[in-house]
């Protein structure tokens, strides 16, 4: 574990300029991060049609899962957060459009003008509090909510990414259910320690027979599950689902059917855990209002 970028230094200052370059010109890593952008565009379920669709690649670094993107005829852009591994995504005339940025501050892009979105090897990152300013579960939400409002209704984004334990993984899935999202976390060779891969696969709008989570890949390198969806482990494959159609919690009610203060203040305390503006407690908080006709 101690091997991990995210654990010896910030993005921004890890990768310098001479991390960079060695990180670009390594053909081993070239390879891993060619197959890795191939599944994540598998994954995508991007319309068989011949169209180019625009795509958003985040932590691009210096263009490797990009030239993917090219190669299949697509349009992309890309962000990151280290200015070295986009000068040497200038340096090799990738053909997408780059812009630096941080993803844990929010993606500054228009409405539903992407039609999806990968990512490999760079959303565990925000799993950090690289700065004492950071909140990992602010930051999450930043980025998931910026990232639903820039897809297209029905548009995925496939994230390959490392946890580094169970939980990373549980706070990142939960956090884009709350931003609206569907999906559910997609294992290839789960039974494997080095050919193990998981990707984050999200759906932009309600849940339908089109946005079900792919099956993830076995031993075989071929797709297998059950024909009810469920886990094949004998095959290899193993998929995580976690729908956004939980039933809501019913609220707290007194004996007269009233939302009890109690209920009220437990409410507005979660609120502010999030970040969000809640206006002070006092002793008319739960009161309910006299009509004013």
């Amino acid at each position: 574990m101690a091997n991990r970028p995210e654990l010896l230094a910030p993005p921004e200052i890890f990768y310098d300029d001479t991390e960079a370059r060695k990180y670009t010109s390594s053909s081993r890593i070239v390879e891993i991060q060619a197959k890795l952008s191939e599944r994540a565009l598998e994954l995508l379920a991007l319309p068989d049609d011949g169209v180019p669709r625009l795509l958003l690649d985040i932590g691009c670094g210096s263009g490797l899962s990009g030239e993917t993107l090219s190669e299949n005829g697509h349009q992309w852009i890309g962000l990151d957060i280290s200015a070295s591994m986009l000068n040497v995504a200038l340096e090799r005339e990738v053909e997408g459009d780059l812009f630096l940025g941080d993803m844990g501050q929010g993606l500054a892009l228009r409405p539903g003008v992407m039609d999806g979105a990968i990512s490999i090897s760079a959303v565990q990152w925000l799993c950090n509090a690289d700065k004492s300013s950071h909140e990992p579960r602010l930051r999450m939400k930043a980025f998931f909510g910026s990232l639903y409002r820039c897809l297209g209704r029905g548009a995925r984004a496939v994230f390959q990414v490392y946890p580094e334990n169970i939980a990373q993984r549980e706070l990142l899935l939960r956090q884009a259910l709350q931003a609206g999202f569907g999906g559910g976390i997609v294992v290839d060779f789960p039974h494997s320690t080095k050919r193990r891969k998981e990707f984050l696969v999200l759906t932009c709008g309600a849940p339908s027979l089109s946005s079900a989570v792919p099956a993830g890949k076995g031993e075989d390198g071929e797709s297998c599950s059950d024909e009810d969806g469920s886990e094949d482990e004998e095959n290899g494959m193993q998929v995580g689902v976690s729908e956004r159609q939980r039933p809501r919690k019913k609220q707290r009610t007194n004996k007269k059917g009233k939302v009890g203060r109690e209920w009220v203040l437990k409410k507005k305390e979660q609120m502010r855990r999030k970040g969000n503006v809640v206006p002070p407690d006092s002793k008319y908080t739960a009161r309910k209002r006299k009509s004013r006709f």
